[in-house]
């Protein structure tokens, strides 16, 4: 029975990877979280309150507090690097992120871990278009100190043999940033905006946790690649992703969110559209995306583990809908 540790097991996307751990079976669990409470079995999209997934081992360890790792990886096969700090201080990416993993990687080797996988960002591309990318064609260029010290998380897990998988958009149970980021642009926005038509990549929690457990488990000969793009292989129309936003949002979200919203809709150019979000307070970074394409190709990924995709978009977002418009309501 394999033992596979999940860092950041109280998270989004550690949660999810956890509890397919649990559903897949025939596994030795270890969760790590230096202080929410961890996942339990058979609760989707939400922590049970100080309950751990029964029958598995719970590590209390903090990425910016290096000592705090040592003996974690005793008798760990395979390391799944799911923590991350998001936003924040400069100082606060740089010492879970950069400086944390960099600890994580030093313990990994020092236990004799055979596999680590690392859960990182298309953001570390910074901005651009990005149309069918490959890793390999692309460089990164990251523009923000969160994504700044991912990029160098990256470098640790690589320099450590390590595998890296880059989502961009990831929608599920316990999303804090990707629908209530686009419910609030919406809202913020009274027509549409140059650009719906642009192509964007998204995956579901449940199917990036499927990735990330079959990367940790698949034989060595398998991987063809350090670095893998996770999406669905079918990219999204942002005029797609914005409606089915727009649901679950209610009415308050807008006309924004359809083109032909009526006669109080204006039809907004990108640099308008930038300048009501900046007197709202919202980041223009958020609209730079919607208005060109980030289409991330992630065949490859899908091939090497020999898995496939789960439902497109339209099907996995309505079965996600009623938990985002209970989400949704305090925004």
């Amino acid at each position: 029975m394999p033992t596979i540790m999940i860092t950041g097991a109280a998270g989004f996307i550690g949660g999810h990877v956890a509890r397919e751990a649990e559903r897949r079976g025939g596994l030795s669990l270890r969760l790590m979280s230096h202080r929410r409470p961890l996942p339990g079995a058979g609760a989707p999209g939400a922590a049970a309150p100080g309950a751990p997934v029964p029958g598995h081992r719970t590590v209390r360890a903090d990425l910016s507090d290096p000592g705090s790792l040592r003996g974690a990886c005793e008798g760990v096969d395979v390391l799944l690097h799911c923590a991350s700090q998001i936003g924040g201080t400069p100082e606060a990416n740089e010492a879970v992120n950069a400086r944390g993993t960099a600890a994580l990687m030093a313990e990994a080797r020092r236990a004799g871990v055979s596999r680590v996988v690392h859960l990182s960002t298309a953001s570390v591309y910074g901005r651009g278009v990005f149309r069918a990318a490959r890793p390999e064609e692309l460089d990164r260029n990251p523009g923000s100190p969160t994504s700044g010290s991912r990029a160098r998380a990256e470098d640790a897990v690589l320099a450590a043999g390590g595998v890296v998988l880059r989502p961009h958009l990831v929608l599920g149970d316990g999303d804090r940033w990707v629908v209530p980021g686009l419910a609030r642009i919406l809202r913020a926005l009274p027509g549409s905006v140059e650009g719906w038509a642009a192509r964007t990549s998204v995956i579901t929690a449940h199917d990036l946790a499927r990735l990330l457990l079959g990367a940790g488990l698949a034989p060595a000969g398998d991987l063809t690649a350090s670095v893998y793009h996770a999406a669905h292989p079918v990219p999204v129309t942002v005029g797609t992703l914005l409606s089915a936003v727009a649901a679950v949002a209610g009415p308050a979200a807008g006309p924004a969110a359809d083109p032909a919203a009526g006669p109080d809709a204006e039809d907004l150019t990108a640099v308008r559209a930038r300048e009501l979000l900046a007197a709202r307070g919202l980041p223009a970074q958020g609209l730079d995306m919607l208005t060109s394409d980030h289409w991330f190709d992630s065949a490859p990924v899908w091939r090497d583990l020999r898995c496939a995709p789960g439902p497109d978009f339209e099907a996995a977002f309505k079965e996600l809908a009623e938990s985002y418009r209970r989400a949704l309501l305090d925004i």
